[in-house]
This record gives structure tokens, sequence and C-alpha cells, in this order.
């Protein structure tokens, strides 16, 4: 697809309609608030490609499980995010003509996403097929300081008539999820009201009884001034709207005001939802739409004085770091520790809106750093929140003892997924979950985690690798059969480097974790045994042996970690020895062929050596790398991210760039050509990754911030900031030298380039 999306470093910008491209726009200007999103769709009518969507976090329908073939252990359900009432509709008619851009002679056209304050606008000129000329402005946001509501500001100007305007303000909830397995819809009508001037519709979704007020008001001015205009209410199943039909001029702008609440059950009981829609309507009429705009602009401010990355000589590449952190800011907020993180926020349907391993392994570093600790520690009590649910999904897959596997993907804690070969086999996921938990002690110096929620979900999650491991007498060595590494192209293959790797760590650490508590919290360790039955001595030797004997496949003639049994088996060629039309290859070749090969979809054993690459030397990190990359396609958006933050930390600046760029403007530039389906937020992650992981060099070793900078030679400089342990630093990378701002009072000692520092309140500046 040819780039039609403008460079800037503050703005998305659409210049002139290209149709064919609209549900990409559509997923690319999206807004959200951490309660709701809404993709980019056009308030007026559109009868052209689109996908309607507005989500409501936490709001699922388990649709029924549709597979060729049912086997044992299936979830019944495949749970997704729910297609919410349309909020921002209004039908708008010139002289009785409809407006629909589909149908018109379009002028002008600009589309913008402001990042800085997250406002979403739209301009254009357009001729209707009735001759009339008109000039419409939109501005829309969805608060980030009433997060219930959102508000839309839509001017009309006829350009060479007067005549009459008739808008049909309304809310639609008689809607369905394009990707619903039987075509089904989700919602049952349960109460509504339009009246003269707002409107209601309370709907329930079927089976999860989740229930949604969704309530609007408006006001109507022109040349400024507020008119006083009745409207007649309209209403059928599921459906409220207030028509309003009034005389225009010709160059007379007329401004439509639209708020709308949409409230759930999830926060407030079904009774009072339709008092508290209306209160909160009241309230952000009251404000005015410029006044509530103005302080949702400054909650942006304070979140990009945080989490911003500034780069200088590059707007392609600002644009591009900016739209992810924009992206995963508008997703999650850490304000409710019942919701997580989709792969497409709230941009889209696609992979069900539910949680996957993705938010630990890739996600949880950008919100450790960028936000309070609170918000990292709230996506850890998330899972220990399911703890119990993933003790049953286990429990429903043969073990015992209170062992835990946690679900490839969920809402609820249930596992949705139905892919028997990820399902059940793709169980690496348990150790990410645990390497989270470490993660974030490491990072925030929170140990006493361990004692209130961490040690209870590593010991369920010990118990499941204990019993999933075998003892093999022909090895002497404990196994792992039948799994799926996080490459997805190889399926039921036996003792996966990266997930036999994940398990022993996970009891080591488990081990480690226990002795902490018991000694620093033994009060708790006493009443968490208990509650867990756990038999410490019995149970910790067996995890200690696994630890101590678990076999690891290795090529020692190539000194490489293999992936899995057999690999050296393949044909082993890179990717360059491909015809570059058979790329992506999911999409050329049949799934037995890539089954065989030996390309792969993302990072695997570099996954692990990523994780713990402390641990390992880098010349056997630089081995695995120069041997896995080459075969590596890329084709998860998750995979070029890790494999950047390893070749800058190797050295390899040019390739840590290249792959980079593939993450940052993964969306912008369609790479995947998925874009329409929704944006790829938690891959989004992984461009701020690179940069301060990979081009920052950031580690945390032994309690201490290490840096190893480096900046690639295409930028002037770089900036970025993160949160440690009470700490606020800001990190300058220029093309002569380093300088590190430490924004707090208190002196912190870190690591640069391998030798120790004290940061004060003057800045640390050192060569590059």
């Amino acid at each position: 697809m040819k780039k039609y999306l403008t460079i800037d470093p503050w703005k998305i910008i659409e210049d002139g309609f290209y149709a064919k491209n609209n549900r990409i726009s559509e997923s690319v200007f999206s807004l959200g608030n951490g309660h709701m999103g809404q993709r980019a769709n056009f308030e007026e009518d559109y009868s052209g490609d689109t996908l309607q969507g507005n989500y409501l976090a936490g709001i699922y329908y388990p649709d029924k499980t549709r597979v060729g073939w049912w086997k044992n252990g299936y979830p019944e359900y495949f749970a997704k995010v729910l297609n919410a009432p349309n909020w921002i509709g209004i039908h708008v008619a010139l002289d009785g003509e409809i407006l629909d851009l589909a149908k018109c002679k379009i002028d002008s056209f600009r589309r913008v996403l402001n990042m800085k304050e997250g406002l979403l606008r739209r301009t254009f000129t357009a001729e209707l097929p009735n001759g009339k000329l008109i000039e419409v402005e939109s501005i829309r946001f969805v608060s980030l300081t009433m997060p219930e509501i959102g508000a839309i500001h839509y001017s009309i100007t006829p350009k060479n008539f007067s005549g009459t305007l008739t808008l049909i303000p309304y809310i639609d909830a008689d809607i369905q999820n394009e990707d619903a397995n039987y075509h089904e819809k989700f919602w049952d009508a349960v109460e509504q009201k339009a009246e003269t001037n707002s409107a209601y519709v309370i709907v329930r979704t079927r089976k999860t009884a989740f229930t949604v007020c969704s309530a609007m008001t408006w006001d109507i001015l022109q040349d400024n001034k507020p008119l006083n205009i009745n409207s007649t209410p309209e209403e059928k199943e599921k459906y409220v709207a207030n028509k309003i039909q009034f005389p225009i001029k010709q160059n007379q702008k007329t401004t439509f005001v639209k708020f709308a609440a949409n409230v759930t059950s999830r926060d407030h009981a079904p009774s009072e939802l339709k008092t508290i829609a209306h209160e909160l309507l009241k309230k952000a009429q009251q404000t005015g739409f410029g006044s509530l705009l103005d302080v949702h602009c400054k909650a942006w401010e304070s979140k990009w004085k945080e989490s911003d990355i500034i780069v200088e000589g590059d707007d392609s590449a600002q644009q591009g770091i900016r739209f992810n952190i924009f992206q995963l800011n508008q997703t999650y907020t850490g304000e409710d520790d019942r919701l997580n993180i989709g792969p497409k926020g709230f941009t889209g349907e696609k992979y069900g809106g539910g949680t996957y391993w993705d938010t630990e392994a890739f996600c949880f570093s950008f919100y450790l750093a960028t936000a309070d600790q609170k918000v990292a520690r709230q996506l850890l009590i998330y899972r220990y929140k399911q703890l119990d649910k993933a003790i049953e999904n286990a429990a429903k897959l043969g073990f015992k003892n209170g062992a835990a596997l946690y679900p490839m993907v969920t809402m609820n804690g249930e596992e949705c997924h139905n892919e028997w070969e990820i399902t059940f086999e793709e169980i690496h996921r348990n150790g990410e979950i645990a390497h989270a938990i470490y993660d974030y002690v490491r990072y925030t110096g929170d140990a006493d985690y361990l004692a209130e929620y961490g040690l209870e979900l590593l010991i369920a999650v010990s118990r499941f690798w204990r019993q999933r491991c075998n003892f093999s007498k022909d090895k002497n060595q404990y196994v792992i059969l039948g799994v799926t590494g996080p490459n997805e192209y190889e399926n039921n293959v036996s003792n996966n480097w990266h997930t036999n790797n994940m398990a022993a760590w996970t009891l080591q650490y488990t081990l480690d974790a226990i002795n902490f508590v018991k000694e620093k919290h033994p009060e708790q360790y006493t009443a968490l045994a208990q509650k867990t039955n756990l038999n410490e001595t019995e149970e910790t030797k067996i995890w200690q042996d696994i630890v101590q004997n678990m076999y690891y496949p290795v090529c020692n003639e190539k000194g490489i970690f293999l992936q899995q049994d057999g690999f050296l088996d393949k044909e082993l060629m890179p990717i360059s020895a491909l015809n570059p039309a058979e790329l992506p290859i999911h999409q050329h070749w049949s799934w037995d062929r890539i089954l065989r090969s030996c390309f792969i979809k993302q990072a695997d054993v570099l996954q692990s050596l990523y994780f713990f690459s402390d641990q390992y030397s880098k010349e056997v990190i630089k081995r695995n790398f120069d041997f896995y990359e080459p075969m590596t396609v890329h084709e998860s958006s998750l995979s070029p991210c890790v494999h950047a933050v390893l070749a800058a930390r190797l050295g390899y600046q040019e390739k840590a760039y290249e792959l980079y760029l593939r993450t940052a403007r993964l969306d912008l530039d369609n790479y995947n050509n998925d874009t329409e389906d929704g944006c790829h937020i938690t891959s989004m992650a992984g461009s701020w990754m690179a940069i301060v992981q990979g081009f920052g060099g950031m580690q945390v070793k032994d309690n201490q911030l290490h840096f190893a900078p480096f900046i690639p030679s295409q930028w002037q400089s770089y900036s970025f900031k993160i949160r440690f342990r009470g700490f606020l630093l800001k990190i300058m990378v220029m093309q002569k030298e380093v300088r590190i701002e430490n924004e707090t009072k208190t002196p912190l000692d870190l690591m640069l380039f391998g030798k120790n520092y004290t940061v004060t309140n003057e800045a640390l500046t050192v060569a590059l």
C-alpha cells in the first residue's frame, strides 16, 4: 500500500480522502481513555466500507466456539470485547439530501489526530448530489478526566445556498460484532427513552449480563450563540434519537455539540445507571465543551511529561514512537485491576480484545518505567485475582494439587482460545507471568509484593511445571514434551529451549521467593503455606532437582542453544534465500511447509536471552543472534522489538535501527497489511523497548540502573524519561555526549558505560 499519512512530530494527518484506506484510518485515528475507545468512524452517515467500533473496557461476550473438530479440553467459547452502542452518530441532511461522503464529490478532506492533546479533528468540503456545497468541521475526544464522557463539536457551513438543515443525533445499540462466530447480536434491550433534548438506551449483554446505559444531550449554536430549538423524539428497537430541523443561511456556521455518557454495571449498580449517566451529562454540559477539553488536554500534558520520547532529526521516527506511546497511554491507565491490555486495544475487534502473554512480555516494562509503580502493580494484581481460574484451567487438563496454568487468552481468567497447538502447548506463558513478578520486584524494589501476592502465584505455577515435566531415563534429565514455543511456526515439539528455560527459572525463583518470605515475613509465610497446603520439604526438593537436572538442547559445535530437539535436522537457510514474492510465508505457503521449514515467526531462544541477558555472556548472545535472526521472518508484530534490543546490545546498530523502524511504524505504514483490523497495541510497547532498552541500553542489574546508549546515525539526538524507585530521570543522547538529569532531590548511583556515577540535581554529562 502506498503511504498516505503525512509525517508530523505531534500529529497523524490524512490529507485527502482515500476510501480504500478508510478502515485503516479508522484504526489509526482511534481514541480511548482506558474506560472506552472509539474507532475514527464518521459522525454522519457513510455507506462505504467501514467498521463501526465503540468498545467499553471489560464488557465482553462468550461467543460459542466454532471449530471443525472438537477436542477434549477445548473452551466452550471465545470471549470477545463487544461492539458497544454507537454514541457518535449524527444523521445530517441538507434540504432533504442525506450527507454521505461515499455519495458526495469531496473537494477537500483532512483528518488530524492531535496526539499531544488526545483530540481528533476532521474537516472537509463536499458537494452533495443535489448540488449543495457544505463545509464541515468535527472535533471529538473521550475525556481523560471524566472517562465515561465523550464529546463532539460538529460545525456545518453552507457555502452556496440557504435552506433547511436536519440533524438527528442518535444512539444505536442495535449493532453486532463483525467477527461474531454465528452472526448473532450480543445485546438485549432493557429500557430506552427519547425526550426533547436528550435520550438514553439501556442494554444488557446476553449470558454475561453486563448492563450498559448510553445517554446523550446536546447544544446548538449559530454564530457562537445558543439556539433554543425543540426536537422531535424518535425511537425504534435499541435506538433513540432527536430530530431537529431549522433554517440555515449561506456562509453561516451552525455548531452542534453532543455529549454522551457510557456507564456500565462493572462500575455501578444496574438500577443506578440511568441516574448516573444523566448526572454525568449534566456536569459535562454545564462545564462546556471548551472547558472540558482544556482539562482533558492538561491531563494529556501530564502523561506526556513523563512518557514522551523526543527524537530530533527524524520526524518519521518521532511520529512513530509518539503514536505508539499515545495508543498505549489511552488503552491502559492502571485505574482498574480488573482490566488488562488487548492486542488491539480499543481500535478493533481482532483477537477478541482478551489478555495474552503480550502484556507481561512486552507491555509491562513500558508501564513500569513511565507511570507510578501502582500501574504495573495493577497488571500483576489482575493475574493474581485470576489465580483460582488458572488452577481450574489446569485441573481441566488433569493437573492436580493446586497447579495453575494461566490461559493463552482470557477476559475473566478462563481459557477462551481454541487452537490446540497454541492453547494447550504454548505453555511458556506461565513463565512470562512469573517473570513479570521478578521484573516488578527487581525494578521497584518492592520485594514485599512476594509476601502479599507474588509467592502464592509462583507456588501454583511451579506446581504446574513440576507436573508438566517428566524424567527421561534415556537422558537422565527432565524433559518437557509436546509444546509450542514463542515461534508458532512450529508446533508439538519436544524440549523447546525457551520453555524448558522458563520452567527451570520459575522453579528457582519460587525457591528464592520462599526463602525471602520465610525470613522477612514469617507469619505471612506460615499462613500462605497453610492456605496453599505447601509441603515445603517434599515439594521444594523435587523443584530443586528439576532445576539442577533440566535438559536443554544445545549444539556444542556451533555454540548455540537449539530451539528444540531436532532443529538442526531442518534445511537451514536465511530468509535472503527466499523469493521475496513468497513473503510473508504465512500468506503463500501451506501450513505443513511452514512447520517443516527453519523459518521463525518471532524471537524464541532469543526471547529468553532478552529476558535474562545479564546471565549470559555477550559472546553467547551473539552466536545465538547470528544463527537465528537471519532465519526469522518477523511475521509477528511482537518480533522486531526483541531483536532490536539484542542487536543494540551487541553493537549491531544499523540492524537495531532497521528493526526499530519496523515496530515503530508498523501501523502507520501498514507493514503487515492488516491495520484495518485495528492497531497492534501490545507490540507498540516494543518500539519503546527498542529505544530505551536497546538504543539507551537501560537495564537493571544488582538493584542498580545501567545505561550504555548509542545514537542512530540518522538522528541528531533523542531523550526519554524513566521512573525508578521514586526517582525521575531524563536521559538525553546526542552525537557526542550523554546527559542525565535527576529531577528528584535525592542523589542516585547508577552505571553508565560500565562506570559508576552519582547523579545529583546537577546534570551528569559524559562523552558518548
